[in-house]
């Protein structure tokens, strides 16, 4: 059985595990019934024309784990933050592990998907938020909401600056030989509070998995939310990452992707724009080798004046990897004095290297401030040769060049031991020992 059949006939069963009042059975019918109508996307459509599924979707994916799987914090201690205290939302195949986790209900919540979803004290909560923003139309999307019902939950008050930063961990066991999970996360961000986010999704095997994501942010006036996504997965682990973003006057939202493993990565990336004097910030890294394929859609709308946006993604591709980049920048014509910033720049390391970039603007007001660019290339051979005759060797030579390359990214980073950690992340790549912090 193929695997769209198998989702679209397990989904009644699905339904009957849960208990979900009429509203939601409502919304999840009428989004599998737009995933039944279209599918998973393909190459015809325009903004998938780089990036196909189809070898993926020939394995035999597990719909719902058999069976729970329990992982001790020092088999994976590695992969959270651990040098700072954090609070921890983690689940393992799916299913949420409170031995891991480290939530909280004083004065904020940080909780699960589930608990929101399904107890009446947060109804008001999740029919004002839950699938607001999230696209009705895109099938990956409404087959996320189909099926919706666990992931983070992320409630914060307003006036709020929450102490720690929050990391929302995924990780997949391998126990079974090919496994689909599909997170779906809220995050909720009141008037004048902070709050910094770091997600992660992470194969502890080679098997192949299949991450459907979907995360929906919602920014109050003059909120701040920084969130993080670091991808450094196993050549068996596929992600299609769906977020989306609400900012209302005077916010800042930052979400920065780091992408440096799995075998193909999609981050879809859509930010909405409604009050005045906000600022959307887009920052990517992408350093990828092998036959990886990273592909990075994003969309900022602006519909309101005096907003800006900054889009900077950077990217290193080797052997036979390949990179997507699908940037849109949509200015209304109500959207005066808009200042938007869009750039994509990217360093071949070999000839089967492919990057594939498509910038865009669609622009319908008269008084803004508007730019893209897109630059592709190879190492500076001039500064190679330069700082070869001062001693330094060829290898480190150029790791230098290339993390100076990503520095303006880096730079970006808040939490000190986040960015120590990305900087160890990419001098590994880069396949030298040095000290990046300069």
């Amino acid at each position: 059985m193929e695997l769209k059949e198998k989702l679209i006939s397990s989904f009644m069963a699905f339904e009957e595990q849960i208990d979900v009042h009429s509203e939601l059975h409502d919304l999840r019918t009428a989004a599998i019934k737009n995933f039944e109508n279209k599918g998973f996307p393909t190459k015809k459509e325009e903004s998938w024309k780089y990036t196909s599924l189809n070898a993926i979707l020939k394995n035999d994916f597990t719909v719902f784990p058999k069976s729970e799987t329990s992982i001790e914090f020092k088999d994976v201690k590695k992969y959270f933050i651990h040098e700072i205290d954090t609070y921890k939302i983690v689940f393992i195949d799916g299913v949420f592990s409170s031995n891991l986790s480290s939530t909280t209900h004083q004065g904020l919540d940080v909780c699960l998907m589930s608990s929101a979803l399904n107890k009446p004290k947060y109804k008001m909560v999740i029919d004002a938020y839950f699938n607001q923003i999230a696209s009705k139309d895109e099938s990956l999307t409404s087959l996320n909401t189909a099926f919706a019902n666990e992931g983070a939950y992320i409630n914060i008050p307003k006036k709020t600056v929450v102490q720690k930063p929050i990391e929302i961990m995924y990780f997949s066991t391998g126990n079974e030989a090919a496994l689909l999970v599909q997170p779906r996360n809220l995050v909720i961000v009141g008037e004048n509070s902070h709050v910094q986010i770091i997600e992660r999704h992470q194969s502890l095997n080679e098997n192949p998995v299949l991450t459907n994501s979907v995360t929906e942010i919602f920014a109050q006036k003059r909120a701040i939310v920084d969130f993080y996504k670091i991808q450094n997965d196993h050549l068996g682990a596929n992600l299609i990452d769906n977020t989306y973003v609400s900012q209302k006057q005077e916010s800042h939202v930052s979400v920065q992707t780091f992408s440096f493993g799995g075998n193909l990565t999609r981050n879809n990336l859509n930010f909405y724009h409604f009050g005045e004097r906000l600022t959307s910030t887009l920052n990517g890294i992408t350093i990828i080798g092998d036959k990886q394929h990273v592909d990075h859609y994003t969309l900022v709308h602006h519909a309101a004046p005096n907003c800006e946006s900054f889009q900077d993604y950077k990217g290193i591709f080797s052997d036979n990897s390949t990179g997507v980049f699908n940037g849109k920048v949509y200015v209304e014509k109500e959207a005066q004095k808009t200042n938007a910033f869009q750039k994509s720049n990217n360093i071949l390391l070999g000839e089967k290297a492919t990057i594939n970039a498509k910038p865009q603007l669609e622009i319908f007001a008269d008084d803004v401030k508007c730019s893209h660019g897109c630059t592709v290339g190879q190492l500076d051979e001039t500064a190679m040769f330069y700082m070869q005759q001062r001693g330094i060797p060829k290898k480190e030579a150029k790791a230098l060049l290339m993390y100076a390359f990503s520095n303006a990214v880096i730079e970006n980073i808040k939490i000190p031991e986040l960015k120590q950690r990305i900087t160890k992340i990419i001098a590994l790549k880069l396949g030298v020992k040095i000290g990046f912090d300069l």
